[in-house]
């Protein structure tokens, strides 16, 4: 019996923007297998035209509702590459204690709320409120504590207003993060029910190889700044990020596509473990060891197990940045001199979905002359669209429905955890 299966997913649920799914297998050959991107371009670019540098990261953390703090980070690092600012060490750790807070809860988010339902057999984590509240109570508790540390630090859970062009505005309080800390370690116990949890899940057997770009660390897990590198070997300065990335446009989606050595790239949780998996800390490394994931692994399934390695990683890393900084004197510097001149810059920054870009082109007065912001789902489209047509091949065998191939479809993309309407600049 020859086998004919149909997708047509229309505006795909849990995630980010909107984006459709179509797959056709005629005869047990797949005739069509597409990821397609439908979300209106935004042209942020454009707004940031004629901006002062001290409005420019305020109003590009307005990008994204849930890496608002990674788009203001990239923003003013651009800024303070474009104009020779180097910013107080003890800035720069208060910014990498806010990014934390940003992962932190936007992983949370992602495992529980957009990706779990999936392997439980639900359509969405509302029926989990009454199927499992303990599971709901972690990711509740999880996301809470990203959000209070971001407040903290940033000054708020989105839209930070703390970290500003020349390092952050003010120390936070003392109190506020010793308490923080101490929630964080009572919550260890919600991350081993979280391992557990995820190890009775069926992640599906699947792998297509690829390239990975992501950071690469020196002496600790990156997520501000560096050198770009791919697990192709591909490693370059982080102000040659159109190297990486060549982006070009397709007729059929309102995002951008994107390549290095391949016919596509990936970046995110899992591509940060591939370039970077000897600076996970231990207590990550033991996780990551549990689910088998070690490099290079091509499975894009496993991105949500790379995110549960990173949440406890960050977890860990958390509450030791705050024993340091709670020991830190009232006048620490934490602001650096700014002097507006013309220059360009470019800031990278790891946020939840992969590398994020800004590139700013300053006048003489600090206003912007042109943008480009290159979001890490843009970067990932290509490699989903890629991903499908593989996706769509290794299954479509005896025993195979439209309905089990739309799920495994459907987890595929929830897998990379899209931001489709940041993608479309």
């Amino acid at each position: 019996m020859k086998l004919d299966l149909n997708v047509n997913v229309h505006h795909l649920t849990r995630v980010e923007g909107h984006g459709n799914i179509r797959v056709k297998v005629e005869g047990g050959e797949v005739k069509h297998a597409s990821w397609d991107v439908v979300e209106t371009p935004r042209y942020f670019e454009v707004m940031l035209k004629g901006k002062h540098y001290t409005t420019a990261g305020i109003l590009t953390a307005r990008i994204c509702g849930i890496c608002s703090i990674g788009h203001c980070l990239a923003s003013i690092r651009a800024s303070e590459d474009a104009m020779g600012v180097k910013i107080p060490d003890a800035a720069v750790k208060l910014r990498l204690l806010a990014k934390h807070g940003e992962t932190l809860a936007s992983h949370a988010l992602h495992l529980f709320f957009l990706a779990a339902p999936d392997f439980v057999g639900l359509t969405s984590a509302i029926p989990l409120i009454d199927a499992n509240p303990a599971v709901v109570g972690i990711a509740a508790n999880l996301k809470g504590l990203g959000n209070r540390l971001c407040d903290a630090v940033a000054g708020r859970t989105t839209h930070p207003v703390s970290l500003q062009v020349g390092g952050v505005a003010q120390l936070p309080d003392r109190e506020v993060l010793r308490k923080i800390a101490a929630d964080l370690l009572a919550s260890v116990p919600q991350l081993t029910a979280t391992v557990e949890l995820f190890k009775t899940f069926a992640i599906p057997d699947f792998k297509r190889e690829t390239e990975f770009v992501a950071l690469k660390g020196v002496d600790s897990y990156p997520w501000i700044g560096g050198d770009l590198a791919s697990t192709d070997g591909v490693v370059k300065p982080e102000r040659e990020y159109l190297a990486m990335t060549n982006e070009w446009v397709d007729d059929n989606n309102t995002t951008k596509w994107a390549k290095l050595s391949r016919e596509s790239l990936a970046v995110g949780s899992l591509a940060r473990v591939n370039v970077n998996y000897n600076l996970l800390r231990p207590e990550a490394k033991e996780i990551a060891k549990i689910f088998g994931l070690a490099p290079v692994n091509h499975n894009p399934y496993m991105n949500n197990v790379a995110q549960l390695v990173e949440t406890v990683h960050v977890v860990y890393e958390i509450v030791d940045m705050i024993k340091e900084i709670v020991e830190w004197s009232d006048d620490v510097p934490v602001m650096a001199k700014v002097t507006p001149k013309a220059g360009r810059g470019v800031g990278a920054v790891e946020v939840p979905r992969g590398i994020l870009y800004h590139c700013y082109e300053y006048d003489k007065d600090g206003r912007v002359v042109r943008a480009d912001c290159i979001i890490p789902t843009t970067q990932n489209n290509l490699n989903i669209h890629h991903d499908m047509g593989a996706l769509a091949k290794h299954f479509a065998k005896e025993g195979m429905t439209d309905d089990k191939l739309e799920l495994l479809c459907s987890m595929l993309v929830r897998a990379y955890d899209p931001c489709i309407s940041c993608s479309v600049h």
